[in-house]
Parts: C-alpha cells; structure tokens; sequence
C-alpha cells in the first residue's frame, strides 16, 4: 500500500547510512516528504508548512518560519531524556512541504491554507503546523473544527489576538481567535491564554478574551506558578474535550527568542517553557500551530531552535499519551 511506502523510506534510517544532521534534504526532524498519490491514513502526524505573513502589523519576514524552523531541527534526536521516550518509536511523521500562499491575497491564502490542512485531518493525522504569522491559526482551526467540531484552545503568546480588527482589516495576526470564536469554531470557555503582556493600546485591550470567555494567565501570574500547576490549570480548562495547541514564540522573553515580529519583555525563558510543556496532558490534542518566527531578526537561530523543541516536545507528549493512555 501507499501508506506502507512511507513507513518503509523513514525505517531505513539516515543515521545509519551516515548521514549527518546538517546534510540532506530538509523536512522537519528528516520525515519524510510523501509523493502525492500515497495514502496519509496510516500517519500519526504530519508537518504543514504556513508560509504566510500578510497579517502583521510591525515586522514582515514571517513566511521564512517554516524553512527556519526545518533547518535547525536537524539538532533534534530521536531520544528524550525528561519524558523518557524515543517518540518515533511510538508515532510515524511525514512532512508535506508548505501550503500554497498568495503574497498580497489574504482570501486566497486562508483558503488554500485551509484546503491544504483539511487533507491531513480528514485522514486522521494531527496536523503540526509552521508559520508564519498568527493569521495561520484560523484556517487551521476552519479544517480542524470542519472534523472534530468547536475545539478548546491552549494558546501561549504574548498578545490575545482577540481584537475585532486592526487599521481596518478584520483578518490579520491580531485576530484569528476572535473570528474564530465568531465562526463558532473554539469554545471560548473551554480555552485558556497563557503569557500575556506588554503595552497596549488601552485597558479594554486586555479584557476582550476575559469577556469572550477565555481563562487568562497573565505573565506576572504564570511566573509565579509551578509548572505541575500550569498543567493542572489547562487540563480544568480543557475538561477532557479535543483542543487546539497554538504557540507565538514571542511567547518567551525575547532574551531568549528575538526572531519576532513584536516581541515584548518580561516572558519566561526557554526552561520554564519546557517545563511547562511536559506538564500538559496531550492526550486530546488535535492540532498544533508554532507561529511567528521571523529568521532575518533570529541571531543565531535561536528562536527558530525554541520553535523546533517546542514540538518535539509536543510530539514527546502524544507519544506519552499513547504509551500510558
């Protein structure tokens, strides 16, 4: 079968034929890259580049995440020592290369976007997606809520993106939670946002998601939380039913990632980040996003690098919750 084909190009092992980290061709954490006619139904996961950034409203350079975020995962292993797990024992990945974008077109690339990932998740494969902007994050969720119906949200940023619109336009990186709260796609009081901060333009700013029904973990309260507590916070939230991952890596202190658009002070760093992540229940995710990673301000790849670990932390936490659930 098709699918089988797949399985068998990832269990000739790069590693064994010497092939360093830094050489071949580059898929995320070297899966691989299916022909067009093989059958996705027997892949766990598969990675969705979003290389879009028509939605920004300060920095441009977006659209190059996902290459980025490909190239510096040649660093990650196959074994996790903190979950104590080889997750590709356990799951089988591909790579499906980007969506097509149309520079300039925002209606056009949402729904290319969407079509692109409504392939993965009909096939029962939980999509990973790189971005580009926060803008990725609705027709993302449009594919996903089209399957698994209105989802919870695990949403770590710095920002809410829950305003109605900015400088007019409704459909940018400010914004895709709100329209997908108004398209009914997330259940607002199912969801939580942790790691907000930074100025704003004025108080209602802030209390916009609190009024829509999200939990909120501000930054100045998440700091001060034990990681066992954050999980525990996400799983009351969450209640057992299917939710949606979405990481902005302004997210982190920008000490620790300035490859941004709008990076603001004061976020955790990249530990307590993992830390925080190995405290959550994957158990019931269907979908991630890692958006915002903007290679021309990236010294020295480091944000692209967070972006990486963060889903192979992820993916270590679905492998988790197959072997014990």
């Amino acid at each position: 079968m098709a699918g089988e084909g797949i399985t068998e190009r990832r269990s000739s092992g790069d590693e064994e034929r010497g092939l360093p980290g830094f050489a071949g061709i580059r898929t995320f954490m070297r899966f691989p890259h299916p022909r067009e006619e093989d059958d996705l139904g027997q892949v766990d996961l598969a990675v969705v580049g979003l290389p879009f950034d028509n939605g920004v409203s300060h920095r441009p350079g977006a659209r190059f995440g996902p290459s980025a975020i490909r190239e510096v995962s040649g660093f990650l292993r196959t074994y996790n020592p903190s979950w104590d797990i080889a997750p590709m024992e356990h799951l089988t990945g591909i790579d499906l290369g980007d969506s097509p974008v149309v520079p300039g077109n925002t209606g056009k690339s949402l729904l290319w976007m969407e079509e692109t990932v409504e392939r993965v998740v009909d096939a029962g494969i939980i999509p990973l997606c790189l971005g580009g902007d926060h803008t990725v994050s609705l027709p993302v969720l449009r594919a996903v809520a089209a399957v698994h119906g209105p989802v919870g949200i695990v949403h770590l940023d710095s920002h809410p993106d829950t305003w109605d619109g900015i400088y007019g336009e409704k459909y940018n990186h400010a914004t895709p939670f709100r329209r997908a709260a108004d398209e009914s796609l997330i259940l607002p009081e199912h969801s939580i946002q942790m790691g907000i901060r930074g100025s704003v333009g004025g108080a209602e700013d802030l209390i916009t998601a609190e009024q829509m029904g999200f939990t909120t973990l501000p930054a100045e309260r998440l700091l001060q939380m034990r990681p066992q507590e954050v999980g525990e916070e996400i799983s009351r939230v969450t209640a057992g039913r299917p939710f949606y991952m979405s990481f902005d890596v302004d997210f982190l202190d920008p000490a620790f990632a300035p490859g941004t658009g709008t990076p603001e002070v004061g976020g955790p760093t990249s530990a307590q980040c993992l830390s925080y992540l190995r405290s959550i229940d994957f158990s019931n995710l269907v979908g991630l996003d890692v958006v915002e990673v903007l290679p021309a301000h990236d010294s020295s790849q480091i944000t692209a690098l967070a972006a990486a670990n963060v889903i192979y932390e992820v993916i270590c936490g679905l492998a988790v919750s197959r072997t014990t659930g």
